[in-house]
């Protein structure tokens, strides 16, 4: 039922202004182009970074993911964790505004075409069977379709699984966050030497990604990089 909604959200309204929007995508290029891009990023976690004269952006890393070896291999995020993003994401997410999802989902999927590396494989983060049944939905699942429909990519919605629940995050920094997800995700598919492109809706410190991308990499993936709609600072 939500994969029927979703397909029908398809809108030709702007979600933000109710303007005519592009075909295929909720935005209008007006709105679209007033959206905070997040420009200079971290290449391992994306968390954003001031701009640098230096000849390669892409590859500069944030001092956390200097002193350590990420899990992730790189990071890409569209957009900034700030208005009206956060806002879209939020009723995507807690309303169930399928219209919103989408909308960002295929902005996205232009907005980082580029800069994607070769993918064998989509994986989106799984919720604990629970959360999953009091939402109705897992965003991240209906982010990577719209992602993998646009980049003619497979989408493997069932080779994560959350083993266990873990408690509320939102108050945790991101060594709390990280001893929270400890062993929480579980690999079901056969990944080995596979490229994976692990995508959820928003990446806050990036605990979420470390832990499901050390679970695929147990597992014999090549390597994983992560993907969402937006960052948070």
């Amino acid at each position: 039922m939500v994969y029927c909604e979703w397909r029908r959200s398809r809108l030709v309204r702007c979600v933000l202004c109710g303007g005519a929007a592009e075909p295929g995508c909720g935005v209008c290029p007006g709105c679209a182009a007033e959206l905070p891009a997040l420009g200079t990023a971290c290449h391992s976690c994306a968390l954003p970074l001031p701009p640098s004269s230096g000849a390669s952006h892409r590859k500069r890393q944030c001092p956390a993911c200097l002193t350590r070896t990420p899990a992730l291999s790189s990071a890409h995020c569209a957009w900034h964790y700030g208005f009206p993003i956060n806002q879209l994401i939020q009723r995507f997410k807690y309303d169930g505004d399928l219209a919103a999802g989408f909308s960002l989902s295929a902005l996205a999927a232009k907005t980082l075409a580029d800069q994607i590396d070769s993918l064998d494989l989509l994986v989106p983060v799984p919720l604990h069977w629970w959360r999953y049944w009091r939402r109705g939905f897992n965003q991240a699942e209906l982010v990577a379709a719209a992602l993998g429909q646009a980049w003619g990519l497979p989408v493997g919605p069932r080779v994560l699984r959350k083993s266990r629940p873990s408690s509320a995050q939102q108050s945790l920094d991101r060594r709390q966050r990280l001893r929270n997800l400890s062993g929480s995700f579980t690999v079901r598919a056969n990944v080995e030497g596979c490229r994976v492109g692990l995508v959820d809706d928003v990446i806050t410190t990036g605990a979420t990604m470390e832990s499901a991308a050390t679970a695929l990499l147990a597992a014999g993936a090549m390597r994983v990089s992560a993907i969402a709609l937006a960052r948070t600072p």
